[in-house]
C-alpha cells in the first residue's frame, strides 16, 4: 500500500504566499536598468501583471510566467490551480491567452505518478482556455512546484493596465476573497470539507468569462487579486494612478468560514508581510 503524500507538507510557504513581499521587490527592481523600445506597452515599471510587446497596429502579444508550490494536497487539483493563476494574468490584461509552457521542480525520490497528475490538471486547464500546451522545462528540487509561462494576445489599444484609475470609478471583484487564509486552515487541516471544496471552486475557476464580461464595460484599471491580497494589489493600483482608492468591508464577498479561520490565527505569513507594506 502506498504511502499517503500531503503535496502541502513540503512547502514552508504555500501558493502566492510564497512571494516575495513587495517592499524587497521593489528595492531590487528599483535598481535594474530600464529598457525602452517604442513597441514595449507594459514593462516592469508599473509592477503590472504580464508584459505587453506591440507587434502591429492591431497585434500585440502579452507575456507572463507564474509558479508556486503546492496549496492543495491533490496533484491534479494542485496542477489546475496552479495553472488557472498563471493563465488569469492574460485576462488580466484584457487577452486570451494562446500558448503555455510547463514549469516544473520536482523531487527526484517522489513518485512520478504524481507529477503525471500535477502535469494533467495544468494542460486540462490550458485546453479548457483554448490555448495550447507545446513544451516546458524541469528541473529536480526539495520542494514540488508548477506553473506556466504563458502566450497571449490582444489589441495594444485595448491593454488593461493596474494604473490608469479615475475619481469616480467603481471597484469590481470578480471572485470572493479569502483563499489564502483557508489554505492555511487546510494545511493545518482545520478547514471544514465545505470550506476546502469552495476554495478549490474558486482557485480553478478560469477568468476567462470576468474578462469577456469586462468587454462591456470602460475599463480604466484592472488586476487580478493573488499573493499581495486585496490591499496590496489595491496600493499597488492607487500608488501608480496616483489616486486614492476607498473600500467598504460591507461590500467584499468573503468565502465561507474565512472570517472565522482569521479570528482562529490561520493566517498565511505573506499576509504580514502585505500589511507591513501598506501601512
Amino acid at each position: 500500500m502506498k504511502e499517503e503524500i500531503r503535496l502541502t507538507q513540503f512547502a514552508k510557504h504555500g501558493g502566492c504566499a510564497a512571494k516575495i513581499g513587495p517592499d524587497t521587490l521593489s528595492r531590487v527592481l528599483g535598481r535594474l536598468p530600464k529598457f525602452s523600445d517604442p513597441d514595449l506597452v507594459v514593462g516592469f515599471e508599473t509592477s503590472d501583471d504580464a508584459a505587453v510587446y506591440k507587434i502591429t497596429d492591431d497585434v500585440a502579444v502579452i507575456q507572463t510566467l507564474d509558479f508556486f508550490t503546492p496549496v492543495v494536497d491533490d496533484p491534479y487539483t494542485f496542477g489546475q490551480v496552479a495553472a488557472t493563476n498563471a493563465l488569469s494574468d492574460v485576462y488580466a490584461m484584457g487577452g486570451e491567452p494562446k500558448i503555455a509552457l510547463n514549469i516544473v521542480c520536482f523531487p527526484g525520490d517522489l513518485d512520478p505518478d504524481i507529477l503525471g497528475e500535477i502535469l494533467r490538471g495544468g494542460a486540462d486547464k490550458v485546453r479548457e482556455a483554448g490555448a495550447v500546451l507545446v513544451g516546458g522545462h524541469s528541473i529536480q528540487d526539495d520542494v514540488p512546484k508548477y506553473g506556466l509561462s504563458v502566450a497571449g494576445l490582444v489589441h495594444p489599444d485595448h491593454v488593461y493596465k493596474n494604473f490608469g484609475c479615475r475619481k469616480g470609478d467603481v471597484l469590481i471583484l470578480t471572485k470572493q476573497l479569502g483563499s489564502g487564509i483557508i489554505n492555511t486552515a487546510v494545511k493545518a487541516q482545520m478547514a471544514s470539507p465545505e470550506s476546502e471544496r469552495e476554495v478549490i471552486r474558486v482557485m480553478t475557476t478560469l477568468n476567462k468569462k470576468a474578462k469577456e464580461a469586462a468587454a462591456g464595460f470602460t475599463v480604466h484599471a484592472c488586476t487580478d487579486v493573488t499573493g499581495f491580497g486585496l490591499l496590496g494589489h489595491c496600493a499597488e493600483m492607487a500608488d501608480a494612478s496616483r489616486a486614492v482608492i476607498e473600500l467598504g468591508a460591507e461590500g467584499i464577498a468573503f468565502m465561507q468560514n474565512a472570517k472565522e479561520y482569521a479570528e482562529m490565527g490561520l493566517i498565511p505569513g505573506g499576509a504580514y508581510r502585505n500589511q507591513e507594506h501598506v501601512s
